[in-house]
């Protein structure tokens, strides 16, 4: 059987502190996988946004700013119950409450930029989610993040000397602020051929049919 080739592209634009990201992730997989059933195969890049520009290099301890943000612990722990019951409808097992740091992730979309051109970006996107949400690694640290890239098929050394230095930070910073510029205001967010068709984690058989009705449109304004 001949190889279908991808005839799109669908942009995600996330953040790998976004816990509704990840969900939306396995969505989309679920999605690509009932278009893959149609004969039709679309390719898949993650952009960067920063849901904390404003976050410290270092990242933050997580506690206090979840209480700063929320208002109270209680209702921190609450929003992470429901995130976490929903996380476990679409296979995942998030422990919220291993998480110490919320961490810059600055870095940590440098590394997905520069997991893309070597074939492995949605392994290095599923890894730190991983670690983030259901290990509590912190992705803001470069030796973490290096092992988040070897785990998905990079090289270790050379990933630290990439993030030791300043290679794809202009790069990433410009590309969470053309999001924000074209109007993106949460994250995930979906565009198919350069158009923003929905944010949010929709359920996979409505992802699909959008993508499959906003591809029609695009061919009959292209024919």
């Amino acid at each position: 059987m001949d190889q279908v080739q991808p005839t799109g592209r669908i942009d995600v634009i996330s953040d790998v502190i976004c816990p509704w990201c990840y969900i939306g992730k396995r969505q989309l997989e679920r999605a690509l996988d009932l278009l893959a059933s149609h004969h039709c195969r679309i390719a898949v890049a993650w952009h960067p946004f920063q849901l904390n520009p404003e976050m410290p290099t270092q990242g933050v301890e997580r506690t206090s700013y979840r209480i700063s943000k929320f208002g109270s612990l209680e209702r921190s722990r609450q929003l992470d119950q429901r995130i976490t019951e929903t996380a476990a409808t679409v296979g995942l097992e998030f422990h919220l409450d291993r998480i110490v740091r919320t961490p810059n992730t600055v870095n940590a979309h440098r590394l997905i930029r520069f997991a893309g051109p070597r074939g492995v970006q949605d392994a290095v996107v599923e890894e730190l989610f991983d670690s983030y949400f259901c290990k509590g690694a912190d992705i803001g640290d470069s030796k973490i993040l290096a092992d988040v890239a070897a785990e998905a098929g990079l090289d270790r050394a050379e990933v630290l000397a990439m993030l030791a230095g300043d290679e794809g930070r202009r790069e990433v910073l410009a590309a969470d602020e053309m999001a924000r510029n074209a109007g993106i205001q949460g994250v995930p967010s979906f565009a198919l051929q350069g158009h923003v068709l929905f944010s949010g984690a929709v359920p996979a058989e409505e992802m699909a049919q959008t993508f499959r009705r906003a591809w029609e449109i695009l061919k009959e304004r292209a024919a």
